[in-house]
C-alpha cells in the first residue's frame, strides 16, 4: 500500500514538473534539466512522465530522451520488485 502511494505522489510531482518545463519552454525561459526529469522518473514518477508525454505532448519526440525514460522505468520496476521481495 505504501509503495502505491509513493508511485501516486511521485507521478503527480513528475507530471507537474513536465508541465512546468513545457510552460517555461513555450516562453523561452530557463528549463528544468533533463537529468532532473529522469531522476523523478526513477524515483517512482515514470507513470506521471508517460502520462505527461501523452497529454501535454512534451518530451515525446526526442528519441534519446524517450530511451532514457524507458530505461528509468525498467530500472525502477526492477528496484520495486527487489524492494517487495526483501520486505516480504
Amino acid at each position: 500500500m505504501i509503495l502505491a502511494i509513493v508511485y501516486l505522489v511521485m507521478s503527480v510531482v513528475t507530471f507537474c514538473a513536465y508541465g512546468w518545463d513545457k510552460y517555461k519552454a513555450k516562453r523561452g525561459k530557463w528549463r528544468t534539466p533533463e537529468k532532473t526529469l529522469h531522476l523523478l522518473e526513477l524515483c517512482c514518477g515514470w507513470p506521471g512522465a508517460i502520462l505527461a508525454q501523452r497529454l501535454l505532448r512534451h518530451k515525446s519526440y526526442k528519441k534519446s530522451f524517450r530511451i532514457v525514460l524507458w530505461c528509468m522505468m525498467v530500472l525502477n520496476v526492477l528496484l520495486a520488485i527487489a524492494f517487495i521481495r526483501f520486505f516480504r
